[in-house]
């Protein structure tokens, strides 16, 4: 067992009946119950083994996790003076069992995730029971959570607290994160560490944002052009690359769920296909001109034509490599900012206009056509909410069957949600109020004369010079920010059961590896609890003071498995508990 120089500074917690809620697990599970009789710290024999069914990606967890409990224990940080309060079982755990009911079960959407977890005191072995793999797997972290180091110097230097029993599963089935990998490149080890960490925060959903208008990094083997003209220069990813991801997810317990962004956000079609987009010649936003007559919300301008009847062959050829090299079940379409002037840049749609017709009919021509592409692959479709409520372009409730349509939401809060679940539809929820990370962190637009302001435009001295800094989703979502969003706020008891989870995203304008770790991380973690098990104590109050003492604790440990997490406090905090609080 390798033990860093810092254990030095770390000691052990209590576990005790009155602080049995201090469980130092993340995210926080929905029950924890001590046994009736002495509570202990229960010593990890030297020859402890995990026995499992056979199961590729449990064997695979089970094999890492031995190596997470052997290698990275965890120590906590607090005070060195602290002394233990618990006393150390003179008997040790020397074997977890892992039941699983349903060995076939697949990994694909509302799949049971649900684990009971026993660890006794007596020396008889732990038990991890599930109806699923995917469950055992979660359980699998929660039980690497609770062993920690306690002395290494001692015959027994891991410990876990029992007796006790933990009763776990989400509260919601779809716990993910977007990450945009067109606007800048991310490696395949960049994606796999992503998911890793997806992992250890029981996160089950890689939404991939895989292409936009600044480039098509996926080699796909029926349309190789798209990538060879359209990506960045040897920035792409293979179908072996695919492969590895997609399996890498199963053996962690993450879904991978591909978007390919149409009809807008597709100016990187362009190199390839001229003939089938519209205005991926113009400048985005003229000057003199107003915003609605823009071409794109940002640089670039170019959209699918739904009328050029060459885009319907190539977006069929792209749905089909697509579906077949991803096994979810989802298959995210895109279908948000589609842009008046990019489409009425194009001669063919301004006489379709001009002929009686309007861009929203322009835009059902297109679902009509590619829907059903996507669902004969047995695929359930995700747009973005724009497809239905957009307030200039988009197509009527009836062309997006409830049974097979999700929406994700992504303005306006709260208010979008709402629309979307009393008119019937599933969603996702992604609003930047709370959950864009990368908000905050400035414009970047080159040539912005808004930022020469010596003084504020009111005399306000709240009213800073440059405002927002540029960036439109401004302020920088906090953690805290994150972990109070109740996503159903508003919603009937109907309504709320339409709300499938949500999931945190990162658009790259800004971003790329050198930065990713910190971006995700801890300010995912928050939504991860609040999707697992909520934000609230037993009495209904937000559990701010609670979370950030697990939370920051959590960071470390991150840090500790090779996930680069920022800091949240200073370590004087963890040091000196309570002390960094607000009294109010």
């Amino acid at each position: 067992m390798r033990i860093p120089l810092r254990s030095l500074i770390f000691s052990l917690f209590a576990f005790t009946a009155a602080a049995s809620e201090n469980i130092y697990v993340w995210p926080k599970p929905i029950s924890v119950k001590w046994g009736n009789e002495t509570q202990f710290m229960i010593p990890l024999s030297s020859t402890f083994q995990i026995s499992f069914p056979n199961h590729t990606s449990l064997a695979n967890a089970v094999s890492r996790y031995k190596q997470i409990i052997s290698e990275k224990p965890w120590y906590p940080i607090h005070s060195p003076d602290a002394a233990p309060s618990t006393p150390v079982s003179s008997t040790p755990l020397k074997q977890l069992n892992v039941l699983v009911r349903d060995l076939n079960a697949d990994l694909q959407h509302g799949v049971d995730e649900s684990y009971n977890l026993t660890v006794p005191s007596d020396g008889t072995p732990a038990t991890l029971s599930a109806q699923t793999a995917w469950g055992a797997i979660w359980g699998l972290e929660t039980f690497s959570q609770l062993i920690h180091l306690y002395n290494a110097t001692s015959s027994y230097p891991l410990l876990i607290p029992g007796p006790l029993m933990i009763v776990d599963y989400p509260l919601f089935p779809h716990r993910g994160i977007t990450l945009d990998t067109s606007r800048n490149f991310y490696t395949v080890q960049h994606i796999l560490r992503s998911i890793r960490a997806l992992s250890y925060n029981k996160i089950n959903v890689f939404h991939w944002h895989i292409t936009d208008s600044h480039s098509f990094p996926l080699e796909l083997p029926s349309e190789p052009a798209l990538a060879q003209k359209g990506s960045y220069p040897g920035m792409t990813y293979t179908s072996q690359d695919v492969r590895e991801i997609v399996e890498y997810g199963r053996n962690y317990g993450v879904r991978v769920i591909p978007e390919i962004d149409t009809p807008g956000h597709t100016l990187s079609w362009a190199k390839a296909y001229p003939e089938i987009t519209t205005c991926s010649d113009l400048f985005w936003w003229e000057a003199g001109t107003s915003w609605d007559d823009r071409k794109a919300s940002e640089p670039g301008s170019g959209h699918l034509n739904p009328l050029h009847p060459n885009t319907y062959k190539v977006v069929n050829n792209v749905v089909n490599d697509v579906a077949s090299m991803f096994p979810d079940n989802f298959f995210h379409a895109g279908n948000d900012e589609i842009i008046p002037g990019c489409w009425m840049a194009n001669s063919d749609i301004q006489k379709f206009v001009s002929g009686g017709g309007n861009l929203s009919e322009v835009l059902e021509k297109f679902v009509k056509e590619t829907y059903p592409l996507i669902t004969a692959h047995n695929k359930t479709v995700i747009y973005w909410e724009d497809v239905l409520l957009d307030e200039k372009i988009k197509v009527r409730p009836e062309l997006l069957p409830k049974e097979t349509t999700i929406l994700q939401s992504w303005n306006n809060g709260p208010n979008n949600t709402k629309l979307i679940t009393a008119a019937g539809y599933r969603t996702i929820v992604s609003s930047t109020d709370f959950f864009y990370l990368d908000c905050g962190h400035g414009g970047w637009l080159g040539n912005d004369s808004r930022y020469d302001k010596q003084v504020s435009d009111d005399g306000s001295p709240f009213n800073y010079a440059g405002g927002n800094g540029g960036s439109y989703c401004a302020p920088f979502k906090t953690w805290q920010r994150i972990y109070d969003y109740d996503i159903t706020y508003g919603l009937s008891e109907e309504e709320a059961k339409l709300v499938l989870g949500a999931e945190v995203a990162l658009w790259s304008e800004q971003a790329d590896g050198t930065v990713l770790d910190a971006r995700l991380w801890p300010r995912a973690s928050a939504m991860a609890e609040i999707l697992w098990s909520g934000n609230k104590d037993s009495s209904g109050q937000k559990r701010y003071a609670e979370a950030i003492d697990r939370l920051n604790q959590w960071r470390y440990r991150m840090v500790g498995r090779g996930i680069n997490a920022e800091p949240l406090q200073p370590m004087w905090c963890l040091l000196n508990p309570g002390m960094c609080n607000l009294n109010q």
